[in-house]
């Protein structure tokens, strides 16, 4: 921050900056608290889902409950892509707003979504060949592989739908209605991904496949949310 004030005054690149610039300004504070609090709030509590299908993993057993943290971690290093357009579109979709150029923000989403959904295809494709050698850099442990190949293939898919209500999540941002980047991702988690996790961890006590894809049809049921939503703003006029 210091040196990015230190460039414009030495630059002088036609931004002035004076300290009632520093000054919390109610209307400004409170837009800020109105998108930013639902995003917090999500965040937190896709946190606790996470906890939450942890615990229902470690209730099978230690092999299912380590095939499971292996798997986690695999995939939060394949979501960098589809979880950084969240914040690419937010960033270029407000830009263009901003610029009176509402039609450029719809683009940056339908661009965001053909970049992510070619990822994730690419990426669960690919799995579905080198799931046993992947989960098998992380454990010599025979029956921990097998779990974590069965988990995993499922899961994947996960990449090609989260990277989708991702994308709906920046465009939402960028349009100040964050509040349905949080209602989406809720819904979701309550009554779709952690729901299934638990009832497939029950009915098929010898297989992780179906837990993987339980987390797939949370994701699913965010992007439905998020395509109906898209269409009621549509028709509001409300996106280009």
């Amino acid at each position: 921050m210091v040196i990015a004030l230190t460039v414009i005054l030495k630059k002088k690149m036609g931004i002035s900056v004076s300290r009632q610039d520093f000054r919390p300004r109610r209307e400004a504070t409170g837009q800020i608290v109105r998108i930013g609090l639902p995003i917090a709030l999500q965040d937190g509590l896709i946190q606790v889902a996470f906890i939450i299908i942890t615990i229902i993993a470690n209730r099978r057993g230690l092999s299912d409950a380590a095939a499971v943290g292996i798997v986690e971690k695999i995939i939060s290093f394949l979501f960098l892509v589809p979880s950084s357009m969240l914040s690419a579109v937010s960033a270029l979709g407000a830009q263009n707003i901003g610029a009176g150029k509402p039609e450029r923000a719809v683009r940056t989403l339908y661009y965001s979504i053909g970049i992510t959904v070619g990822f994730g295809v690419i990426i669960s494709i690919i799995i579905q060949f080198v799931a046993a050698p992947v989960v098998g850099l992380f454990t010599a442990d025979a029956a921990v592989v097998v779990l974590g190949t069965q988990y995993i293939r499922g899961y994947i898919w996960d990449c090609i739908f989260a990277g989708i209500h991702f994308s709906f999540s920046g465009y939402f941002c960028a349009i100040g209605r964050s509040e349905l980047s949080f209602i989406h991702n809720i819904t979701a988690i309550v009554l779709v991904r952690v729901p299934g996790v638990y009832l497939t961890s029950k009915l098929f006590p010898d297989t992780l496949f179906p837990m993987g894809l339980a987390t797939v049809a949370g994701s699913l049921t965010s992007v439905v949310i998020c395509l109906i939503a898209f269409h009621i703003l549509k028709r509001q006029k409300k996106v280009a």
